[in-house]
């Protein structure tokens, strides 16, 4: 049975492997464009769903609010270049630079969680809880 961990830990790979695609676009091209508009349906949907099946309940916890909360602040921080990037032409440098702040922005987040939050939570987590969260997560990720 996957856990909350393994579901997060695959939406977190998908990020990954579509912020490397899109660094290697150029210009105001259709590629560009749709793997823009997948990282961004992307990071928004593990956001949400992260958010409620994952930091909720963790932030009912001494030991991991602090984390939930950094958590939570490094969305909003993800949140403010996506809305940078919809407002800046694709074939701008600047769309570039954004990119890659964005790309830093995530990456720091993923790794942050994975190797940080994601023991602490662990400990903080019932085996229960870890599949039950997972399986909301994923239902929720799946409409």
């Amino acid at each position: 049975m996957t856990n909350i961990f393994d579901a997060l830990k695959d939406s977190h790979q998908k990020q990954r492997l579509l912020i490397d695609a899109l660094l290697k676009t150029s210009g105001d091209s259709h590629t560009r464009r749709e793997f823009y508009q997948q990282l961004k349906t992307e990071l928004k949907d593990h956001a949400i769903a992260e958010e409620r099946f994952f930091y909720k309940p963790l932030i009912e916890s001494d030991q991991t609010i602090d984390l939930t909360r950094h958590g939570i602040a490094e969305h909003h921080a993800i949140d403010k270049v996506l809305a940078e990037l919809d407002d800046t032409p694709f074939d701008s440098p600047a769309w570039l630079t954004l990119m890659k702040t964005l790309e830093h922005k995530v990456s720091h987040h993923l790794e942050e969680e994975e190797l940080r939050f994601f023991q602490v939570a662990g400990k903080a987590l019932s085996e229960r809880q870890k599949t039950s969260l997972a399986k909301k997560y994923e239902q929720h990720r799946d409409r």
